[in-house]
């Protein structure tokens, strides 16, 4: 029975609205547990702490191990999300992950965190909100645009085929792609697993729940969109289509060019031709939850910038992450999370340069401590 307009307005609802939702629980359990990339680099590089990387590490297994399951289930297909493309953006992804992680520091948190301390009260990353909104927006359709574009992605590596490793096990043996979708998500998302609860202080509730809860959230995003959303022919375009996305593929959470589109979303929203996609939906779905929560256990508070230095770091930590996120492709969710549980080695390389620029960051900022004392 073919889809009529009343069919695909339903499904659009459902797509956003699910959306919101999970990103809802996104943001509620990270601003309950404190759950934080860019928090857990400084708690192991600066007291070696290794509690909030063991939740990232274990939130990363539960994403590669949905993931990858219901890409070997038939139920979403890892061909329809972009971060599994032939082409390999080397300079992108090492450049763009290295300002965005070196960026974050400065700035407090990476994306998503400033969104749940907007939830949470604070002024300083509703700044910092802003300004990397407009620097995203820049670099996607701007003036930036087109140093990333004739500059920085033409560097780049042309496979024959994708670039996620079950995709590459399954061309280099001609094996079952269905196979290597469950045996590397189970090999990969398995030994983050071990590594993260490898430790007994790690081993409770709050830590083991909040890894569940974020990488489930990741895995019910590209449900929702590449099964739930997913139609075979549209029924303007005859085509196969994913319903709510901006890309019009199939997406799971990300944030710094869904930032862009909110803002976007909020300047021309008397615009008809101006739809909510899912990307904006869990932006708002984060803060919400973080609000939510903020406020019920009275952690919700108005926070300042501390001076004139404090406002310049949060500033140009915010320039960095909008450029560097759209050149990366994605965040510390957007690569971190949802894109390493494609395994695409893109994702791989993004994520390393983030972690590197952090590392960077924080070894800068320790340096003028110590200078300054």
């Amino acid at each position: 029975m073919p889809i009529t307009e009343a069919d695909l307005a339903g499904i659009r609802s459902t797509v956003l609205w699910s959306t919101f939702a999970l990103a809802f629980v996104f943001g509620a359990v990270a601003q309950r547990s404190g759950f934080c990339t860019m928090g857990a680099l400084a708690d192991l590089v600066n007291f070696g702490d290794s509690t909030r990387l063991r939740q990232w590490l274990l939130a990363i297994a539960v994403a590669i191990l949905g993931t990858q399951s219901l890409a070997a289930a038939g139920l979403i297909d890892m061909a329809d999300s972009f971060h599994t493309g032939p082409q390999l953006l080397v300079a992108s992804y090492l450049l763009g992950g290295c300002l965005f992680g070196f960026g974050m520091v400065l700035a407090g948190g990476c994306s998503s965190r400033t969104l749940v301390r907007v939830g949470a009260g604070s002024l300083k990353a509703l700044v910092v909100f802003l300004v990397l909104g407009l620097t995203a927006y820049v670099a996607l359709r701007g003036a930036l645009a087109v140093v990333r574009v004739g500059v920085i992605e033409p560097l780049q590596v042309s496979l024959a085929g994708r670039q996620d490793l079950p995709a590459l096990l399954a061309r280099a043996s001609g094996t079952s792609l269905a196979a290597w979708h469950l045996g590397a998500g189970l090999a990969i998302g398995g030994l983050l697993a071990v590594l993260a609860l490898a430790s007994r202080e790690f081993r409770n509730a709050g830590n083991v729940l909040t890894g569940l809860a974020v990488g489930g959230v990741i895995v019910g995003v590209w449900y929702v969109s590449g099964h739930v959303g997913h139609l075979l022919e549209h029924p303007r375009t005859l085509e196969e289509a994913f319903v709510g996305t901006y890309s019009g593929r199939m997406e799971s959470l990300t944030y710094v060019a869904p930032i862009a589109h909110t803002l976007d979303w909020l300047m021309f929203f008397s615009d008809r031709s101006n739809v909510l996609t899912l990307g904006v939906a869990g932006v708002f779905g984060i803060i919400a939850g973080a609000a939510v929560v903020a406020l019920a256990t009275g952690e919700f508070r108005w926070e300042g910038f501390r001076d004139t230095e404090d406002t310049a770091n949060h500033i140009v930590g915010a320039v960095l992450m909008g450029f560097g996120g759209v050149t990366a492709l994605g965040c510390t969710v957007g690569q971190g999370l949802t894109g390493i549980s494609t395994l695409a080695v893109g994702s791989l390389l993004a994520v390393a340069s983030i972690v590197a620029g952090a590392v960077a960051a924080l070894k800068y900022q320790q340096w003028r401590v110590d200078r300054s004392g």
